[in-house]
């Protein structure tokens, strides 16, 4: 049997103070200047890859409360929600698991080292988006773990400020409901000369409906801001300061146990800085990041709560040289420094070390060619070569592309230590320190057609081959690989490499954008996605298979002036789940 969920909205918007004067170059909106196929600035035609592009103008037009509830809007993304409002959700691209879509922001990697549940904890404000770039498939030889399904890429406003930009901008809403339901959001930019100065605040709470014991309650709230200052026409430096909080009910959010009435607050702050070089032939980056995540984790009233602090200390080094009108070449590497510290998963840390390589080539008019390499180094545990190859070949209005490439991912500190430190545990999920790297190699081939500049029609066929995918199954108490602190009368799910995975499917893409006049726009795109897994298992696991089958959403949006008009569905056929003792399905 199947689940199906539909999901409609219609609704209108005019609640922003905008004053502005800011030229800009005139671009080709369906095929942008990109940064996250390659590092490299290049149309979106030319990468070989399927990427969506949306400019963040266009979400103020959406009927989001938060950044997770905007994703689901973009073609081929698919969310799936545990709580409302950002309270928690996960992002799957390509029928991969949540652990495997890569989140950056503004160069950096969000994803965090104790869950992949807090990917979607992306610490900004809607009106901060300068765009987002989606990339769809295999990416690690570029952007290092974790990118197996694709990458969810967020440029700031701020971070993209060009030296001599003018702008002053201020965007304010609220709204109330029921269940004591508030929404508050706000934002501004000012950019003058060589400074640019932008922030965010993002606020959603309820006291929520009832539930089994408890209430279904939320309060979440994100504040940052960031400068941007070009000391010449040349060298620019940029910092964030972001603080997120996330006050939620859990209820059955990892477990599916009657006895759940859990509570969670995550509280996350962040550091990011930028120092940049850039001249008409090559360019210099380096950014460094620190996040710290407090995460304190109450299954119910009389259980002892789980209290994490992970952080993540990292540093990436990007340089790209224009070596002729046919050639670029970028090179780099990343750094991560993970730790924890935790009462349930103890205290553990892991260096990664990644340098990397990549050379985009013009072999004949229309025909680009970009090979790609990272050398990945995860402390004393194992090593990787992660090699990828891309093509494009643009026929009139016509863009072929192909690519090949082998995707790693290594545990999380959840699914290595997980109810280790317990002095007893009776049932629920088990973390393995014994749990190898993931492998996976993707190939993907595919077209797009650009009709004008108004409209773009995307089609991709892809399979992806997984070994040792980790996730978790259901283990007898005497095939568990450690009992200490385990109960033989327990229930456990134990994270296990899987032997292998095959993916196959298929997306099509269609994005539409006409501009009537200065005050009129019309915004249109959809998304369908195909796919089918299957594992090697004969025991079923928890995620592999948790993807929707079928996925379409769509967005349309008509813009004239201050007031805008917006329609936008999801529809999405997945995997029946029956949990009779929680009465759910």
């Amino acid at each position: 049997m199947n689940k199906i969920a539909l999901f409609l909205t219609i609704t209108t918007s005019a609640c922003s103070l905008h004053l502005r004067a800011q030229e800009k170059e005139k671009e080709n909106e369906l095929n942008p200047v990109t940064v996250t196929a390659s590092m490299i600035r290049q149309r979106a035609s030319e990468t070989g890859r399927n990427i969506t592009v949306i400019k963040g103008e266009q979400f103020r037009d959406l009927p989001v409360h938060s950044l997770d509830e905007l994703l689901r809007y973009l073609p081929g993304v698919e969310i799936q929600a545990r709580g409302p409002m950002g309270s928690q959700s996960d992002i799957v691209l390509r029928g991969g698991t949540f652990q495997q879509v890569l989140v950056i922001l503004d160069g950096m990697r969000l994803n965090d080292p104790n869950t992949g549940h807090f990917n979607s904890y992306i610490p900004i404000a809607p009106a901060e988006i300068e765009r987002i770039e989606v990339l769809k498939g295999a990416s690690s030889a570029i952007h290092g773990p974790d990118a197996v399904g694709g990458v969810i890429n967020i440029i700031t406003r701020s971070f993209a400020a060009k030296n001599g930009a003018k702008a002053l901008q201020v965007t304010a809403g609220s709204g109330f409901g029921e269940y004591g339901l508030w929404n508050a959001d706000a934002g501004f930019l000012y950019s003058k000369d060589k400074l640019t100065i932008a922030g965010g605040l993002l606020h959603n709470q309820a006291d929520g409906v009832q539930q089994r014991g408890t209430t279904g309650f939320f309060n979440n709230t994100t504040a940052s801001a960031s400068a941007n200052y070009h000391l010449n026409e040349k060298w620019n430096i940029a910092y964030r300061f972001a603080y997120d909080d996330r006050d939620f009910a859990a209820q059955n959010y990892y477990t599916t146990f009657l006895s759940d009435t859990a509570k969670e607050q995550v509280t996350s702050r962040w550091h990011q800085l930028r120092i940049g070089y850039q001249d008409d032939k090559q360019s210099l980056t380096l950014d460094g990041g620190f996040k710290s995540v407090s995460d304190h984790y109450k299954y119910n009233s009389i259980s002892t709560a789980n209290n994490n602090l992970s952080r993540l200390f990292q540093s990436r080094l990007v340089y790209q040289r224009r070596l002729s009108a046919s050639t670029t070449l970028v090179a780099g590497g990343n750094l991560q420094d993970k730790n924890i510290e935790s009462n349930d998963r103890g205290d553990h840390s892991l260096l990664i070390v990644s340098p990397f390589v990549s050379v985009s080539q013009s072999i004949w008019k229309g025909f680009t060619v970009r090979p790609s390499l990272q050398w990945v180094f995860f402390g004393s545990i194992s090593n990787e070569l992660v090699p990828q190859i891309d093509l494009s070949q643009k026929l009139g209005e016509f863009q072929l592309r192909g690519s090949v490439g082998k995707t790693i991912r290594d545990a999380d500190f959840t699914e290595r230590y997980n109810n280790y430190n317990k002095p007893l545990v009776t049932s629920g999920r088990i973390g393995n320190p014994d749990l190898s790297s993931e492998r996976s190699v993707s190939y993907e081939a595919g077209a797009d057609w650009f009709y004008g500049e108004h409209l773009k029609v995307s089609a991709t066929f892809f399979q992806r081959y997984h070994k040792r995918l980790i996730d978790y199954s259901n283990t007898p108490y005497a095939d568990m690989p450690r009992k200490d602190n385990l109960s033989p009368a327990g229930t456990y799910a134990l994270a296990k490499n899987i032997s292998s995975v095959e993916t196959t499917g298929w997306e099509t893409d269609v994005q539409y954008i006409h501009a009537f006049s200065a005050s009129s726009k019309l915004t249109a795109s959809a998304g369908l996605v195909w796919l089918s897994s299957e594992s090697s298992d004969a025991t079923p696991s928890f995620y592999v298979s948790s993807h929707a089958k079928l996925l379409t959403n769509f967005s349309v949006i008509y813009a004239w002036k201050d007031l805008s008009l917006s329609a936008n569905g999801i529809y999405k056929k997945r995997g029946k789940q029956d949990l009779p003792a929680i009465n759910a399905s």
